[in-house]
């Protein structure tokens, strides 16, 4: 085999695991947000909501268009969990948590915690490892 070839077999087999972990991860955040009564996407909006957040840092966080969130925030306003406000731009809206919303927050990111395959398959040396990694593949 020539350097090549190994170099794309490795490619291959590295995607093919990425994915993998991926919907692994995927999976196991759905199952773990399940008994909160939330689709998935209006759990990983809240979950970013730490702090008053620009809608489309929003939807940059969540890979997703913009028009999107108006209905995921539509969505977290009649459920009581968020609510917009004004940023210092006043053409920026923000979204921000309600005190229910913290509550549900938290309480979504326990279980999250708590069943996340990767925290339970490595030490934490090796997720800190795998953090560097990660920003270095990620980071623009």
């Amino acid at each position: 085999m020539s350097d090549r070839e190994a170099e794309l077999e490795q490619s291959r087999r590295l995607s093919r695991m990425l994915i993998l972990v991926a919907e692994r991860a995927k999976m196991t955040f759905a199952e773990s947000v399940s008994p909160f009564g939330l689709p998935v996407p209006l759990a990983r909006a809240l979950l970013v909501l730490a702090t008053p957040t620009p809608m489309r840092e929003l939807a940059d966080h969540l890979a997703c268009d913009p028009s999107y969130i108006t209905g995921l925030a539509d969505q977290l306003e009649e459920r009581g969990l968020a609510r917009r406000c004004p940023g210092t731009d006043r053409r920026v809206k923000l979204l921000e948590a309600t005190q229910e919303g913290f509550a549900l927050r938290d309480r979504i990111s326990l279980a999250v915690t708590e069943r996340a395959f990767i925290t339970q398959r490595l030490d934490p040396p090796e997720r800190e490892t795998l953090a560097r990694l990660l920003e270095q593949i990620l980071d623009e």
